[in-house]
This record gives C-alpha cells, structure tokens and sequence, in this order.
C-alpha cells in the first residue's frame, strides 16, 4: 500500500477521475456501514430488546462522533484547495495540525460521551431500568472509550481525500470490516448457539470450545469491543503510513507544533461542517424519541429502516465527497467552471442510480426488512420497516441531488451554507411535519416515514435553487490564511471544456 495514488483532478477528462476517485469513497462507505449491519445482524440474533438498544445508541453515538467529525472535512478542504493551488507544503503542514488538534478533541468528546451517556439515553427515550436502557448503556458506554481510535482512521481518510487518494484509506477499511465480522459472532455469541459454527457444520466444535472455555459470548457489549478492537487496529497502521510519507503527504516533524492561525483556519470551515454533521445526529435523535412515542417495534423498525438508508445512500455520499475534492482542488486552481461541472455531472449520475434503487426498495421492503430482525415480535417490526422503506424509498433520488450539492458547497469552504440547509432539512422540514402527522393526524410511525419523505424532496428543491445562483463558488482559501510566508501561485489558464465529459 506504498506511494503516492492521487488522481490529477484539475486538468483533463472530468468524469472519469470523479468517478475514479468517488468509486473508492462509496465502496469505503460501504464497509463503513458495514461494521453496522454486521453488529445489527448478529446483535438481532439475541431478538428485539437488544435490537432497540443499539437503535438507542447509535442516535447518541452518531451525535458525538459527528461533533467532533466535522472538522475532517476540513482537513479535506484546505489539503484539496492548497494542492490544487500548487501549494503542497501547506498540505503537509494542514496534515500535522489536523492529527494535532482533532486527536485532543476526540479525546475529550470520548470523555464527555461516556460520563453523559445515562442522560443522553433518557434524552432519546429510553426507559431507565428497562432491558433496552441496561443494554444501551453497556453499548454506548463501551463504543464512547474507541471514539479516539475511530478519529484516527477518519483523519487520516479525509487527508487523503483531500489530496485525492481515496484507494488507500479503501484497503485499511476492508482490513478493518473482514477483522469485525469474524470477530463480531464470537465476542456477541461466544461458543453457545453460534450460528456462525452451525453454518460451517462445526456443531462439535462449538461444543468443544464451549466447555472449556465457559465462554457464552459478551452481547451487545461484545459488539462494541469487535468494533473498537478492529477499527484501533486499523486506526494505528492508518497512521503509522502517514507519518512515514508513504502516501504523498508527509508532515514534518515540526507541522504538529500547534499553529494558532492553521488551527483557527480550521475551526472557520470545520465548526459549522461539526454543526451541519452533529444536525443530522440531532435529527435522529428527535426521531428516535418521537418514534419511541409509538412504542418499541416501531423504534426497532426506525433503527433497522434508518441503517438501510444509511447503505443505499451510499453512492450519493461517496459521489458527494468525491465532488468535494474535484470542487475544493479546482476552485484552488481558479477553475471556476469546471467546479461547477462536477455538480452536475455528479448530480445526473446519481438520479439515475436511484430511480432503479428506489424501485428494488420498494418492491423487497419486507424481504429486505426481515433479514435484521427474528424472534419475539418479529412480525410487527418488519411490517412496520418495510412501510419505511416503501414510502421513503421514493424520495432517494431528491436526498441523493441534495447531498451532491452539499458537497459542492463544503468543497468551496461554504461550510455555512451546507449547515444552514441541513438543519433546514433535518429539523425545520422534518420533525414539525413527522410530529404532526404521528400526534394530530394519529398515523403512528408511518406518520414519521412520511415526514422524513416530504423533508428530502423540499430540501433539494431549495439548495438546488441555491447553488444555481452560483455565489458558493466565492468562499475559497486566501493566500492569507496558509500561514507565514505561503501564499498562492498565480492560476493557470483554464482548459477548453471536454465535450466528452
């Protein structure tokens, strides 16, 4: 995984290095919610409570990482715009500062989470003493002491994205979700009623392991130590290729002394990017507690529902980030319309990746539904998943456009922008709408699956009308802000539009 794999993002063809880099983001991504599924998969193993809890949890835990997490997409937009700008030095230099400053603050995020949990959880709807709280608590509780090694891996892929290699931080994540899904069965289930073992026919084997060991598995907590163990893993060799200048970037030792005007750079883009991320935590967070309002199948149902979208969203995310370094790398180098161009280029693509999604969603709702859910109460929850899946699947394609749009406006630095219109999306539009059709018009949860519909179709319609108006494009690095003695080299004419794009 040695040397340099940065895609030229500036000059040439514009689709395909898009392509090439965003194809990279989305299988990550993948993988990404793949270490969610797999625990959600086995985690339902043990039926319908300890599926609810992890619905708890990661309202909380996704809130927390995302407080913290959105000052990567700084590191991505002030590497892409000084390396499109020609400015590699800065881009190292960015680098130190980056792992510097957010290593600290997820480390007090990790405290802050694990002492608040207990409060946290009542906050979303969990019932203290209930069998969903107990095991929610262990969950989160446990998944809050790995947070500094998931920032880690998620520092050193927003670097590398920004200097437009998305491939490297793709091989250590497949590292990482081969490494939790062979460790997940046997940290939840142990060696009793593994399924795992009854699938390779190992029956006796099981049974062997079993009475010498005593060990029956750890639960849902298991999960989460799967979790941390094979993300630090991946978390420390992360680093240790980026420390040794193995990947293009290579920060001095020097870069890590704290630069007030570097990190004061960075808090500008990335606080309202931590804002705009953490919207989306208190989205659903909100959700949670009013879907916990109609009682703990539909709170299983929005929890399996909600991982679902999260995978077949995918694509949009991974072109969405794509776009943000073609958009952060050729505002750097004054190519105004050619940033521009990405937009719609990426925006056309996934329309049409989501009028056949849409379609499957809607058609294998309960197929699909099933496979996260057995035991006690089954039936109700998969009903009610698959309603989710029927009436928000039709709004994919309007949440994909937004998305893509989005990452037009965080590659130019409009951080502003792109949180505004989050939480115009995720509490302005979404949760009044969702609270009336449950409490007024007595829908239930299919009451909050429409709501979130209605919210993705509005907000596309509005930031789409935003960006066309084109002032986004303004709100890019000055040589200023890259610190004593850097400034930007003059911008090179910008090629003639390749018609075959």
């Amino acid at each position: 995984m040695d040397g340099d794999r940065s895609i030229n993002l500036t000059d040439g063809e514009l689709v395909k290095p898009l392509l090439m880099l965003s194809l990279p983001i989305v299988l990550t991504n993948m993988l990404q919610v793949g270490y969610n599924l797999a625990d959600t998969f086995w985690v339902g193993r043990l039926g319908q409570d300890a599926v609810s809890a992890l619905s708890f949890s990661w309202a909380l835990i996704f809130l927390v990482i995302s407080l913290a997490g959105g000052f990567t997409v700084a590191c991505t937009v002030l590497v892409s715009q000084n390396k499109g700008a020609g400015n590699e030095d800065h881009a190292n230099h960015v680098a130190g500062q980056a792992i510097a400053f957010l290593v600290g603050l997820s480390a007090f995020t990790s405290l802050v989470g694990y002492v608040f949990a207990p409060t946290l959880l009542t906050a979303v709807g969990a019932t203290p003493g209930s069998a969903e709280y107990q095991l929610s608590l262990e969950y989160t509780r446990t998944m809050f002491l790995g947070i500094p090694f998931m920032f880690g891996f998620f520092i050193f892929q927003s670097l590398l994205q920004g200097w437009g290699d998305t491939k490297t931080p793709f091989y250590l994540m497949t590292f990482g979700v081969v490494l939790n899904v062979v460790a997940d069965p046997f940290f939840i289930l142990g060696f009793q009623n593994n399924i795992l073992f009854e699938a390779l026919g190992l029956t006796g084997l099981e049974q062997s392991l079993y009475d010498a060991t005593g060990f029956a598995g750890m639960g849902v907590q298991g999960a989460a130590l799967a979790t941390i163990a094979s993300r630090g893993l991946g978390a420390v060799i992360a680093m240790g290729m980026l420390l040794s200048g193995r990947v293009g970037l290579k920060p001095s030792p020097g870069d890590f002394v704290p630069d007030l005007e570097t990190i004061r750079e960075m808090v500008k883009i990335g606080a309202p990017a931590s804002v705009e991320e953490s919207t989306r935590a208190v989205g659903v967070m909100l959700l949670t507690a009013l879907v916990a309002i109609v009682g703990d199948d539909a709170v299983a149902a929005y929890g399996i529902g909600n991982r679902l979208t999260s995978l077949v969203i995918l694509p949009a995310i991974g072109l969405a980030r794509g776009t943000e370094t073609v958009v952060g790398q050729n505002l750097g180098a004054d190519q105004v319309e050619r940033a521009k161009r990405a937009v719609y280029a990426s925006a056309g693509i996934v329309v049409t990746i989501f009028a056949v999604v849409s379609v499957v969603a809607f058609v294998f709702a309960e197929p699909i539904t099933s496979a996260f859910i057995t035991g006690e109460n089954s039936d109700a929850v998969i009903d009610l998943g698959g309603d989710y899946l029927q009436i928000v699947g039709l709004s994919f394609a309007f949440l994909g456009i937004f998305r893509i749009v989005q990452g037009g406006f965080r590659g130019s630095g409009s951080t502003r922008t792109a949180m505004i219109f989050s939480i115009l999306a995720l509490i302005v539009f979404r949760i009044p709408p969702a609270y009336l059709l449950v409490e007024l018009a007595d829908m239930g949860a299919t009451g909050v699956w429409y709501g979130i519909a209605f919210s993705n179709v509005v907000i596309a319609i509005v930031a789409g009308a935003w960006f066309l108006r084109g002032t986004w494009t303004d709100n890019v690095v000055d040589s200023d802000d890259l610190g004593p003695g850097m400034s930007m080299p003059d911008p090179e004419p910008e090629p003639e539009p390749d018609t075959d794009d």
